[in-house]
């Protein structure tokens, strides 16, 4: 029996909130998209900012999610982005 318990405790990851930050957001494989969980809104992917206690994710500059940043850190893939601003040219 201590076999299946020491087996159990090391396939648990010590999971930390998501930073303050911008960042690319992806569902972590398989995609569950039924449910109020935020996957069907986020999925395929979808600009998020982290307080590092809520995160806001975007699709074309409108919030169509929000969450606490530890269940963000436990449910997507991010990548950092270098830069959040926009540039624009008069025409």
């Amino acid at each position: 029996m201590r076999k299946w318990q020491d087996r159990m405790d090391m396939s648990r990851k010590s999971i930390s909130a998501l930073p303050s930050g911008h960042y690319w957001a992806v569902p972590h494989a398989p995609v569950l998209l039924d449910g109020p969980d935020g996957h069907e809104e986020v999925f395929p992917g979808a600009h998020c900012i982290s307080d590092g206690r809520w995160v806001s994710f975007y699709r074309d500059d409108e919030e169509v999610w929000s969450c606490n940043a530890l269940y963000a850190a436990a449910h997507f893939d991010f990548v950092p982005l270098l830069s959040t601003t926009r540039t624009t040219t008069d025409a």
